[in-house]
């Protein structure tokens, strides 16, 4: 089998092991699509499935409004410098009315949007295979999206290999990815609490906030959307500089503009998933 220029002969025993039970599973799929999103996972995923498919790997990105720019240029990005066939598709979430009605399970319903659409792709080009970028970090975390992986028959190659983050992001290191050191990334409707209805409107509000933070150069962020209150989970290690009175001015004045009424910051910082907390308090 032909090896990928991750150096694999300087990898750590367990590590090269694991690379190479990727590579099997990815060639006994003999053609798959990936489910590109253009975060660590998925353009790992993406590289060595062109390293062990060739021209039988195509990633598929999703293109809507729950879906951030930033994400759509790195995933363009890495197409283009590593020689993945890419294809940009559109999906209609927010058609649905079970997705806008943000219930605790309305990623099941974006999955279940993107797998239909990827799954009439790979019917109409011949393709064996979807497949998606989850990992063996992701088996004991909530992720309704599972379910609907699971009803369209998606292969998770990394899981698959027990492959975990921080190997992910070796791996990537050494094959020259610039998503190996990327923060943890999630679609904009995760920033809305469960029960307050997803609307575009939202959505790109949610994004123009969140420009506002990387240009400042902030890299570990989210902005909950509390209606008219902005929360920023802020990287711990950047918390300091969040709170200068130079850079909280321009936040407050920037956020300001783009409709809220409060700009504030959360003390505990950015933490995966916090909207879930809620979860813990009621039955689901």
């Amino acid at each position: 089998m032909t090896k990928t220029s991750t150096s694999s002969d300087l990898l750590l025993p367990a590590l090269r092991a694991k690379e190479d039970a990727l590579q099997s599973v990815l060639a006994n799929l003999s053609s798959v699509i990936v489910a590109f999103s253009g975060g660590t996972d998925s353009a790992y995923l993406a590289y060595m499935a062109t390293a062990v498919l060739g021209s039988k790997a195509l990633a598929v990105t999703a293109d809507s409004a729950s879906y951030p720019e930033a994400h759509r240029q790195l995933a363009l990005r890495v197409a283009n410098e590593f020689g993945i066939a890419h294809e940009i598709i559109h999906t209609s979430e927010l058609d649905r009315p079970e997705y806008r009605a943000n219930p605790h399970n309305r990623c099941y319903y974006c999955k279940h949007e993107l797998y239909a659409e990827l799954t009439r792709l790979k019917d109409q080009r011949g393709f064996a295979a979807i497949v998606d970028g989850s990992n063996a970090d992701d088996r004991g975390d909530y992720r309704p999206g599972r379910q609907a992986a699971r009803e369209f028959g998606v292969r998770s190659p990394l899981d698959e290999a027990s492959l975990v983050k921080d190997e992910i992001r070796e791996l990537s290191r050494r094959a020259g990815l610039p998503t190996w050191d990327t923060p943890a990334s999630a679609c904009l409707s995760s920033r809305i609490p469960y029960g307050h209805a997803v609307t575009e409107e939202k959505l790109r509000t949610i994004e123009q906030a969140e420009a506002v933070l990387r240009e400042l150069g902030f890299r570990v962020f989210r902005v909950r959307h509390h209606e008219a209150i902005a929360r920023l989970e802020i990287g711990k290690d950047e918390m300091t500089r969040a709170l200068d009175p130079a850079i909280s001015t321009v936040l407050i004045r920037e956020l300001r503009a783009l409709g809220y009424q409060h700009v504030t910051i959360d003390l505990q910082g950015y933490r995966l998933g916090s909207l879930n907390d809620a979860l813990k308090l009621r039955p689901v």
